[in-house]
């Protein structure tokens, strides 16, 4: 990847930033508003923990400046006590107030282990409440191209915590450390102004501007790097490639860590750039207000120095005033940490609300169940295009499925057979056109009842590290387990010798990184796949598909494979993709996809006697078929 110069780039953002920050001084707005959302999910989460949260608050800002001022009220009694002997009034008054000093400020302690333990059960509930609502937002929406769309994506990244590397169940701890803070450094503030009350409004102002600079430094600094949501994203992918399982081999064999760890260092610092030029005007505001403030504490201590000397004051308003100076100071409290927390609620928010608003085609279906089709599955004049794309993958596609026959699709790759499956999964809409179901519109029924109805073995099928068990029965997984449909699916599969040879049968877990699991062979998987679409077969579905599972075997194993699928699935409406010819002679018709619609339609023995594509294909391919078969 070629270096980015990092001057340049500040130099082009410029305008950007300018933007950026309006948009900022728009986020510090609400940013009231997002720390009462955390503290209503933490209410939602726990009612009892947002209440303990709610006191520690309180304790938080009474108890040290109590304290203060019942040890400084002690301070004054002690002249007196000294002169006149404890057992005197003075001396009387004096202990009293020292055991009230002592007792508000041994409480105090107590606010450390407090804040331990709320935070740790604060985060456990409330992150698993705040994981359920994102995981609910994100499966509302039946099909999957949200889960392709990149602002999708990015607020994903942010929602999630990994944008900024702060948890959004932090936040309400955080916020209460730092909202106890304030309100203790209002207390103070308060407590100055009995003794001028000029003091005390200094001070409460003079605090207030330096926290809005000292704040906005780090919210600012979150919601930007929120806008560089998308190349953060990358960046992290570039660094992600070094220790990835599924990558780190190539990335060691190639030699090319280097050059994912340049990737992931120019990434970030052209995502940075931005937000370390508005960063440093930020901070030279925090200075001058700093600088203000350090002019007015000075006034008001040299004030109250002079009152003293003077005897205008006694020594134990000297004694309260003089904390109270420095306590007025957690005014400025503030959380980096807490500002990166809470930077994620809009993005979560923003996933609930839209993913929600795109999962509504569901609940405006007309009906919640549909049967396994009597009679025919039918693509009439369907058209699909890709979210940003300007050309139809499918275009106008006329397509009949006969119930309980077979049917293969085969062309070219990329000529868009894996966006028919999705199509007819309902994990995609068609553009325009519609699918028929024994007549009717697959519209006008429920997707989540339809997807109960189709199982599909895909090329890239998942390799889940759970038990065998759960591995086959999925389209149970949660509920009761038929132990008779997963035998019978395991036997068809061939996956029964499998499960024969493992330490803990079916209760193997089917990865080495869990104690006791093991590692499958790629056949092994294959047939754990098969043997998953056969066992929702077993349990009703109606369609079985199969997107090119067996595309890393070579053409006589996957002839094999074919030759005991189709055997196995007769009866019930089979979809299979390939792009292999000689693979699939044995289903019932063979459609060919070219240029985004069936060019042809018939039995193998038909289309070969055609002459046309399909049949010179084939003839290519059987050719290969057959030195491969003599070479072996």
């Amino acid at each position: 990847m070629a270096g980015v110069n990092v001057s340049a780039t500040m130099a082009r953002g410029r305008s950007r930033i300018r933007s950026a920050v309006f948009t900022n001084r728009m986020f510090t707005s609400v940013r009231q508003s997002r720390s009462l959302r955390s503290a209503r999910y933490l209410y939602q989460a726990s009612p009892p923990l947002a209440l303990g949260a709610a006191g520690f608050v309180l304790a938080e800002a009474l108890l040290p400046n109590a304290a203060l001022v019942a040890v400084g009220r002690a301070t004054g009694y002690i002249p007196a006590a000294v002169a006149d002997g404890l057992g005197s009034e003075a001396g009387r008054r004096l202990l009293v107030a020292l055991s009230i000093g002592g007792a508000l400020y041994a409480l105090s302690l107590l606010r450390s282990p407090l804040e331990d333990f709320l935070s740790a059960r604060c985060s456990l509930k409330l992150g698993a409440f705040l994981r359920q609502r994102l995981v609910t937002a994100v499966s509302e929406p039946p099909g999957i191209e949200h889960l392709e769309d990149p602002e999708v994506l990015d607020r994903l990244f942010s929602a999630t915590g990994e944008l900024l590397d702060a948890q959004p169940a932090d936040a309400p701890m955080l916020m209460a450390g730092v909202l106890g803070d304030q309100l203790g450094g209002l207390v103070a503030c308060v407590v100055l102004s009995t003794f001028r009350w000029w003091v005390g409004l200094v001070m409460f102002l003079g605090w207030l501007a330096v926290r809005r600079s000292m704040s906005g430094v780090g919210s600012d600094r979150a919601n930007l790097r929120r806008l560089e949501a998308a190349t953060l994203r990358r960046a992290w992918y570039f660094l992600g490639l070094t220790w990835r399982a599924d990558s780190a081999k190539e990335m060691r064999i190639f030699g090319v860590s280097d050059w994912a760890l340049e990737g992931h260092r120019n990434l970030w610092f052209q995502a940075m750039a931005s937000t370390w030029e508005a960063m440093r005007r930020l901070e030279r505001r925090a200075l001058v207000s700093a600088a203000a403030i350090t002019v007015a504490v000075a006034v008001a201590t040299g004030d109250l120095t002079w009152s003293a000397y003077d005897h205008r004051v006694g020594l134990r308003t000297l004694a309260i005033m003089l904390p109270m100076l420095v306590a007025s100071g957690q005014l400025t409290s503030f959380s980096i940490a807490a500002q990166k927390s809470l930077a994620s609620l809009p993005d979560m928010d923003w996933l609930v609300t839209e993913l929600h608003r795109r999962g509504r085609v569901e609940s405006a279906a007309l009906s919640p169940a549909i049967r396994s089709p009597e009679q025919e599955i039918r693509f009439q004049g369907v058209s699909y295009r890709y979210p940003g794309s300007e050309a139809d993958v499918l275009h106008d596609l006329d397509l009949v499925l006969p119930s309980g026959r077979s049917l293969a699709v085969v062309g070219i790759n990329g000529a868009g057979k894996t966006t028919l499956v999705t199509l007819l999964a309902r994990l995609r809409e068609p553009t325009t056109g519609s699918i028929l179901v024994d007549g009717e519109p697959l519209r006008s029924y429920e997707v989540s009842a339809w997807q109960r109805n189709v199982a599909v073995v895909y090329q890239d099928f998942g390799r889940y590290p759970i038990s065998l068990r759960d591995n086959v029965a999925m389209f149970d997984l949660g509920g009761e387990v038929d132990d008779h449909a997963l035998q019978v699916a395991a036997s068809k599969a061939g996956l029964l010798d499998v499960i024969d040879r493992l330490p803990r049968g079916w209760d193997t877990i089917a990865s080495r990184q869990f104690t006791d699991g093991v590692d499958l062979s790629g056949g092994q998987w294959q047939r754990i796949a098969l043997a998953r679409a056969l066992y929702a077969v077993e349990r009703g579905a109606g369609v079985l598909i199969l997107d090119e599972p067996t595309a890393h075997l070579d053409v006589r194993a996957e002839a094999s494979f074919y030759d005991r699928f189709f055997a196995l699935t007769e009866g019930v409406t089979t979809v299979v993709i390939s792009h292999r010819l000689p693979t699939v002679r044995r289903a019932d018709q063979i459609a060919v996809l070219d240029g985004g619609r069936i060019s042809e339609l018939g039995t193998h023995a038909e289309l070969v006697a055609s002459g046309l594509a399909y049949a010179q294909l084939f003839d290519s391919q059987d050719q290969q078929f057959s030195s491969d078969d003599e070479a072996g």
